[in-house]
């Protein structure tokens, strides 16, 4: 393994399959699928990413009106393709600690436990394969995403989202490693020593990911590594900081986004970490932005003040609601209110703002209701169809910022708070109200995701909750330069030769 960049012939694009596995969840998995999409679509070829199976609270409506994991549809703007159900055909959204809901081809089928999932595996599996076979049929290469770890072995029985998948269609494997969280040997050799050996026959290599540091004082380890193994190191990508990319499900790390950076004026916005967060890829935007102090407040931890709280969407509204209770939320939110300050609901969020928020079928958990905070006047009930769609639309604030997202929820909304509206959405020739403006002016509600990503929306609801001069800072662009940035760090940093031979 040489510690020196690789120079490597990115004309030729490759052709085939080849799974991104990784020794932990959060090892890198998501970003080097990324990448490695964007590498191949700037050689011309037609590049498909894949996700057999995601679990993730973090999503998106497809082109074909579906819901599939975030991270695919950040692989999809990679690739230059649409996102599409097909690229990730079994999402399971955690709705407690045991239980999930399934979602098959981009559509709610049940909640199940994770003993009863166990058993519908082979379902799932075959709506995998289907997908899989129509993008072999589309797409020159498919870069494959697993889930966690192969290493798992109480999961290896039935298993379709790491070498069960990979041993069905015959594809080899890249394992990749999170150095910077400590003993990246031992998950390396102790993840070799899990798989069967048909499964480690078929890894081609290892890369490792989040290096720090001079890759020099690494290498006699990578030369053990590749002695012990018979496996060779393809790369060691190194930290990268800053880069602005759709999160599949954690949390970021840092909970409070830099805020050493200069500015005249920072709005302080803060987000209670919901046990069941949903979609928090929506303050992405916010972290970004130079003149915003984010953070997420996770539990022991008081409120602290704010200029603006933000209620994010929650996969369990009621048990979400009981948890902000139990952390002395709704009081800190009616002192945050009586001196001034402004308060955001999104989706879930909007929810809790109400009077009620009814499950009658289950949809979320037990069946049955809860009072919400009670200060807009509204009702929710969740329904057994989902609302999935794309949307765009004007905020109903000076100037009449466009907006564009999405919506993804249960909930059917009604009251005589949404008769004034916080956004116009267009519905072909036509528009429809959504959300609500509280009469004084100090409360948002919406079911629209992605309100932060317009640049214009972002400004005008950051001086609406009371940032003078607000910038307008444009996060596609972000992203998008994110994503060359990251390509470019792995046309430089692995040995694509030996990787892009792999494929087949």
């Amino acid at each position: 393994m040489s510690s020196a960049p690789f120079s490597t012939d990115l004309s030729r694009p490759p052709r085939g399959t080849l799974m991104i596995q990784g020794t932990t969840s959060d090892a890198g998995k998501s970003t080097l699928v990324a990448g490695l999409c964007r590498l191949a679509r700037r050689t011309g070829a037609r590049v498909a990413p894949f996700k057999p199976q995601n679990m993730a609270l973090n999503s998106a409506v497809t082109i074909d009106g579906g819901e599939i994991g975030r991270a695919q549809a950040l692989q999809a703007l990679a690739a230059g393709i649409p996102a599409h159900t097909d690229l990730n055909p079994v999402l399971l959204k955690p709705t407690s600690d045991r239980g999930a809901q399934v979602i098959i081809h981009g559509k709610a089928r049940l909640n199940l436990d994770a003993r009863a999932y166990h058993d519908y595996k082979p379902v799932a599996l075959d709506a995998v394969l289907e997908s899989y076979r129509r993008l072999q049929t589309t797409y020159d290469t498919i870069f494959v995403e697993g889930a966690g770890s192969p290493a798992e072995i109480n999961l290896r029985d039935r298993d379709i989202a790491n070498m069960g998948f990979a041993e069905r269609v015959d594809c080899p494997v890249v394992l990749v490693a999170d150095i910077d969280r400590g003993g990246v040997f031992a998950h390396l050799t102790g993840t070799l020593a899990c798989l069967s050996d048909s499964e480690r026959a078929r890894i081609a290599g290892f890369v490792i990911n989040r290096f720090r540091g001079d890759v020099g004082l690494l290498k006699p380890g990578l030369d053990w590594l590749e002695a012990n193994t018979g496996k060779p190191v393809l790369g060691v990508l190194p930290y990268l900081h800053g880069l602005t990319l759709d999160a599949e499900d954690m949390l970021p790390r840092d909970a409070r986004a830099d805020a050493s950076r200069d500015a005249t004026e920072r709005l302080r916005v803060i987000v209670p970490a919901l046990p069941r967060i949903s979609n928090h890829t929506d303050f992405d935007a916010l972290r970004a932005h130079p003149q915003v102090d984010f953070e997420y407040i996770g539990p022991g931890r008081a409120p602290p003040p704010a200029d603006l709280v933000i209620l994010p969407g929650s996969k369990h509204v009621q048990a979400d609601l009981a948890w902000l209770r139990e952390h002395g939320w709704e009081a800190a939110l009616q002192r945050h209110l009586r001196y001034g300050g402004r308060v955001i609901g999104v989706c879930g969020g909007m929810q809790m703002l109400g009077r009620e928020v009814a499950d009658p079928y289950g949809v979320e958990g037990q069946a049955g209701s809860v009072a919400g905070f009670g200060w807009l006047d509204f009702t929710t009930t969740l329904a057994r169809e989902k609302t999935l769609e794309n949307v765009t639309g004007t905020l109903a604030l000076p100037g009449a910022p466009r907006v564009t997202g999405y919506e993804i929820h249960m909930g059917e909304t009604e009251g005589a708070a949404l008769d004034a509206p916080a956004l116009q959405l267009a519905v072909g020739d036509s528009t429809r109200p959504d959300g609500a403006i509280s009469a004084d002016g100090q409360m948002l509600a919406t079911y629209v995701h992605g309100l932060f990503d317009t640049p214009e929306a972002c400004a005008a609801l950051l001086a609406w909750a009371g940032l003078r001069n607000a910038e307008a800072i444009d996060y596609p662009a972000l992203r998008e330069a994110s994503l060359e940035r990251l390509a470019d760090t792995l046309a430089a940093h692995l040995d694509l030769t030996r990787l892009y031979a792999a494929i087949r």
